[in-house]
């Protein structure tokens, strides 16, 4: 089993990035918090055009995938440049509306989701009650526990977030009936599955933003006349990070290719786990400064721990892997 992107697959996520790093990617993000979606949309529909959103969507329905692969490297870069918006749940919704096997959703929505015409947020029981990013999503689909499969109208109130970038609120009942019954159930796990391995590869990315910023002030940050990255311990715990990064980036790849529930529950327990602890390193190592809103490095402490939690949190992922070992 390979666990190495591909020449291919490296290639793409080589365009990402650079696409990303020609983007005030930063700005953008500061505007979606104020509820500002001009640039966000604008970058949204720069990252479409590579066919990032065509990779959750089968082909049948003007798709290039589905390739969770491919997918889960796009969304590291995401992570990275800490892209705003329901990405996630966007791609979510694509497995969900693709796994009904129901032709009349999947051709309503799937072809403008994959041409990054529109986003999606998504709701799903067992999940978060609350809906992503709902004031700037076209579509706000929510599945009930009784299966039930709708097309919400719009969001509620907006609620306060750890990260004001994360739009959360609670969407309304009723809607639009799209689809019910066990196979909306059966498809809901399959997206949630897809969201939670996306959500792990965001929270790498978002983790390696962390400690290259924070690699970088060590070296610009003096004590006694000399930087503090020169310092054991400071190095020790910059060791330890990227330790943490690294040891979770095999399991984030094995999951994708898998797709087992309890894989993608390692991979989403330990990439969220350690994302956290690079923000709690890039919180000690900054200092004071590290609280500042004008310091970009704000943008990405304030998503590690609500990505951490989102999809699965710590305590429910590692009690499926758990449970999973005792069925083996």
């Amino acid at each position: 089993m390979r666990f190495l992107p591909t020449d291919e697959q490296a290639d793409f996520a080589r365009t990402l990035r650079s696409l990303l790093a020609a983007v005030d990617v930063p700005g953008a993000v500061r505007d979606w918090a104020g509820g500002r979606h001009g640039p966000g949309r604008a970058l949204w529909s720069g990252l479409a055009d590579t066919g990032l959103f065509a990779l959750a969507v089968p082909e049948a329905y003007e798709g290039l995938g589905p390739l969770p692969s491919e997918l889960a490297l796009g969304f590291v870069e995401l992570g990275r440049a800490g892209v705003p918006g329901p990405v996630v749940e966007t791609a979510a919704a694509c497995v969900l509306l693709a796994a009904l096997d129901e032709q009349a959703p999947a051709e309503r929505f799937l072809p403008v989701l994959a041409g990054g015409g529109a986003a999606a947020t998504l709701t799903l029981p067992g999940g978060s009650p609350y809906a992503l990013d709902a004031d700037a999503a076209a579509y706000c689909f929510t599945v009930s526990g009784a299966g039930e499969l709708r097309l919400a109208a719009g969001g509620g109130p907006l609620l306060a977030s750890t990260d004001p970038a994360r739009r959360l609120s609670v969407p309304p009942t009723g809607g639009e009936l799209l689809a019910a019954g066990p196979r909306v159930l059966e498809a809901a796990r399959t997206a949630a599955c897809w969201a939670r391995l996306l959500t792990a590869a965001q929270c790498l990315g978002v983790g390696g933003a962390l400690l290259d910023r924070t690699v970088e002030y060590a070296k610009q940050r003096t004590q006694f006349g000399v930087p503090i990255g020169g310092f054991q311990a400071v190095k020790h715990r910059l060791a330890d990070t990227l330790l943490g990064l690294e040891f979770a980036r095999p399991l984030v790849w094995a999951a994708a290719l898998s797709l087992d529930p309890a894989d993608v529950a390692a991979a989403k327990l330990t990439a969220g786990e350690s994302a956290y602890r690079a923000a709690m390193t890039a919180l000690q190592l900054h200092g004071a400064v590290g609280y500042t809103e004008e310091l970009d490095l704000s943008l990405w402490l304030r998503k590690a721990r609500p990505l951490r939690d989102a999809w699965g949190t710590p305590s429910a992922c590692r009690a499926e892997v758990l449970a999973a070992r005792r069925r083996r």
